[in-house]
């Protein structure tokens, strides 16, 4: 009994020193929100999910609703503000200091919201004993004495203010006298599209063999949808086929004030013109994913508001995210974000310029896909998944909070990889996220599409995925020359290019022989057949590996060789291993010094491949030398490499040489492969060295993808499953080929094993078979 009292004790003792985790702290987001239709409602349930969805760890996002009526609110909404109800501003007042959570107030302000209560709600803010944050959706410039000092008041009562464009921004800070430093930029977020084919989706909805013309967003007269209407005789006389769908329900606001008014006064404008066959009401509230088809099949967005004040249109972001060419009135958004070729822009209420542009754009289909693609670059920094990164990022920095943001791990996506896949290879280059034909294909990129399929099969064991496995390696053998090597590049026809008489082929042997060797090492779980002809090919290529001096295929040979060996131990392999190794360490001792511990004389690209396969050498061999530059090398590159958390690896605008430090204004020029494949080597020096500082910075060096990059954008588009070929500059590079999708993939299998839940898998993609000649002789 004595026994039984003292061990519950000691479990006592246990419990009460065991530390309490820390709770994420609350952020209180005042605003409409849904079921209540209104954009700033839609606005906010966006930014609150992506948010949720980017981090696993930030703010702990509860929401009070502004009601002027009464909705149904779900378990979301956790606080309701009356805006006309001056005695419900003292009872959230109460709430919110009563609360030992809440750390961070965001109020997202229109100025209808608050009519009349402006006074209760100056009260609030200066009440609240909490850091506090406004988000102005509208900015009046030249305003006048009242309202200048209802703005300059909010400025004043809180920590900061968000508005969503430059223009905006300047108004605070030329009309309102508010300073720079107290005001915040992020524009109002727009969603990732996977940008479907637009016949499919016109046949879908009944509209094959129109021209699309659409405008969408909850109706009222500020949106001054007749100038359309009035424009289309002179479209039609052009263009019959032509189809205006006016998409959206009239604004709750309006119906309550006038009722139909407006939709009346349109349709009875139709009929006066005589254009029921040429304009269609989509009298719906769209859900989000019906609405983006709608734009996506849209072939020119119309933005003709009549409001010279609206600072920024969600609608109008929404159109061009998803490649919709737009023509649009000179509101502050439009001039911002149209600039640079990524639209056109018209006088307010002027219909016959409007007809001219629009026919202008059915008439050259090269142009408006040349629009849509300058717009499409002109939004990407707006994703959601940006906005998310933008907002947390402010929130921490102005509550002072320590809190360890956490990325959220992305779900497995192979849609890309799967459309960049034709029955022969994966295609080398993608526009956008559309695979470019012309550009045909590359062993190097069959090659990592390979390894990276075999890592899929792997963990998971999709049977069809087999089916990837056959075409990647039959492109390999296809390359194969009977001379013993590979060429690298292959056109649409399946005939070899003039470009391999221009480059050099080690590099591309070295990855077919990675490649290879990876398979091999699969050999447990692959079909015999497919083994055979793998060792076969890679047993005739193996023996032009000796000639190979090249220094990063001679790495990615080793690897090869390693890999291979797993399963079938070769005194031949090991010898060539040892032989590659020995020339490493020879050009290591060549070039190294007290500052520089490296094998050239300048870091460039796949740098990360070298250390890896010394100590690929040293698990073989032994050799004390190859453990010791193997950790001396790959501990130099990091610490050039790696700064506080996150990475920056070496731009491909200029190398960096001995003596040198990254050079700032290299900025940009950041791959995909070169972070893919530093994730790859820390991941296996962590596995044999169990250094806790390599775990740590492969999960910094992963983010890079997810946003922790100089630009805190994305890089990984989770919405297609493919990856951007670069961070540059000042901007992404959108086109997602396949160098940076398989790339990604690589690296995100290779975090799979990192404590990452097997069904942490998108399994949304094609499982149709390809067919697959194997036909092929060795």
């Amino acid at each position: 009994m004595k026994n039984k009292l003292n061990r519950r004790k000691r479990l006592l003792r246990q419990l009460l020193l065991k530390p309490v985790p820390k709770k994420a702290p609350q952020l209180l987001m005042i605003s409409t929100f849904p079921p209540r239709e209104c954009g700033i409602a839609t606005y906010t349930q966006d930014l609150i999910q992506a948010i949720n969805n980017k981090f696993t760890e930030s703010f702990d996002i509860k929401i009070c609703a502004l009601e002027n009526g009464k909705h149904d609110y779900d378990e979301n909404v956790n606080y309701i503000l009356e805006t006309q109800n001056p005695h419900s501003y003292y009872r959230l007042i109460q709430d919110i200091n009563a609360s030992d959570r809440i750390e961070l107030v965001v109020l997202q302000h229109e100025f209808g919201l608050f009519r009349g209560n402006e006074k209760e709600l100056l009260m609030l803010l200066q009440s609240v004993e909490k850091t506090s944050v406004v988000v102005f959706h509208t900015v009046l410039p030249k305003p006048d004495r009242e309202t200048q000092q209802y703005i300059r008041s909010i400025a004043e009562i809180t920590d900061m203010l968000i508005v969503m464009t430059q223009a905006a921004k300047k108004i605070l800070e030329d009309d309102y006298l508010i300073a720079k430093e107290k005001i915040t930029v992020i524009p109002h977020g727009t969603h990732l599209v996977e940008n479907s084919d637009k016949k499919a989706l016109k046949e879908k909805y009944g509209y094959q063999h129109r021209k699309i013309l659409s405008t969408f967003g909850l109706l009222s007269s500020g949106k001054s949808i007749e100038t359309t209407l009035k424009a289309l005789p002179f479209v039609i006389k052009q263009h019959p086929e032509t189809l205006f769908l006016i998409i959206g329900k009239t604004h709750p606001c309006v119906v309550q004030q006038e009722g139909e008014k407006y939709r009346q006064s349109l349709e009875l404008l139709i009929k006066e013109l005589q254009l029921s066959g040429n304009v269609a009401f989509v009298n719906e509230y769209l859900a989000l994913d019906t609405l983006l088809e709608y734009l996506q099949l849209t072939d020119i967005y119309l933005f003709t508001s009549k409001d010279p004040n609206q600072a920024v249109s969600g609608t109008f972001s929404y159109a061009i995210s998803c490649g919709c060419p737009i023509i649009s009135t000179p509101i502050p958004h439009a001039l911002e974000v149209l600039e640079k070729g990524a639209g056109i822009i018209i006088d307010f209420n002027d219909s016959l310029q409007l007809a001219k542009q629009v026919n202008t754009l059915l008439d050259d289909e090269l142009l408006r896909n040349k629009i849509a693609l300058n717009g499409l670059h002109q939004m990407a920094p707006t994703a959601w998944e940006n906005s998310a990164i933008a907002h947390v990022q402010l929130f921490k920095k102005i509550t002072n909070s320590n809190l360890n943001t956490q990325y959220k791990m992305p779900k497995i996506n192979l849609n890309h990889l799967r459309k960049m896949t034709t029955d022969f290879g994966i295609l080398q280059f993608s526009i956008i996220n559309h695979p470019d034909k012309d550009s045909g294909y590359t062993l190097d990129d069959n090659a990592r599409a390979l390894i990276a399929m075999c890592q899929f099969y792997r963990i998971y064991k999709i049977k069809n995925d087999l089916n990837y496995i056959n075409i990647y390696f039959y492109f390999i053998l296809f390359t194969f020359q009977e001379e013993g090597y590979f060429l690298n590049y292959v056109d649409i026809k399946k005939q070899f290019t003039e470009q391999n008489g221009s480059c050099n082929p080690e590099d591309s042997f070295g990855r077919a022989i990675w490649a290879l060797g990876y398979l091999i090492s699969m050999q447990d779980i692959i079909s015999s057949e497919l083994i055979v002809k793998a060792k076969k090919l890679f047993n005739k290529a193996i023996l032009q590996a000796q000639y190979v001096h090249s220094t990063r295929a001679m790495a990615f040979i080793i690897k090869g060789v390693y890999f291979a060996n797993t399963k079938n131990g070769n005194p031949l392999n090991i010898q060539l291993i040892e032989q590659l190794a020995d020339r490493l360490v020879q050009m290591y001792k060549h070039e190294t010094d007290d500052q520089w511990q490296w094998y050239e004389s300048y870091l460039t690209y796949a740098n990360s491949v070298l250390p890896e396969a010394m100590l690929f050498a040293w698990l073989t061999i032994r050799k004390p030398i190859y453990q010791s530059i193997a950790l001396d090398s790959f501990n130099f590159l990091l610490s050039k490499i790696f700064s506080q958390d996150a990475i920056k690896v070496i731009s491909n605008k200029g190398w960096m040489h001995n003596g040198q430090e990254i050079n700032p204004a290299h900025t940009g020029g950041e791959q995909p492969i070169d972070v893919a494949y530093t994730i790859i080597a820390l991941s296996e020096f962590y596995s044999n060295f169990n250094i806790e500082d390599y775990k740590y910075k492969m999960f910094n060096a992963f983010d890079w993808f997810l946003g922790n990059n100089h630009l805190n954008q994305i890089v990984y588009n989770p919405c297609t499953g493919g990856c951007y070929d670069g961070v540059e500059d000042h901007y992404i590079n959108l086109n997602q080929g396949a160098e940076s999708t398989i790339s990604y993939l690589m690296a995100r299998l290779t975090m799979e094993k990192y404590a990452i839940p097997k069904e942490n898998i998108n399994k949304k993609y094609s499982t149709e078979n390809i067919s697959i000649k194997n036909d092929m002789k060795i």
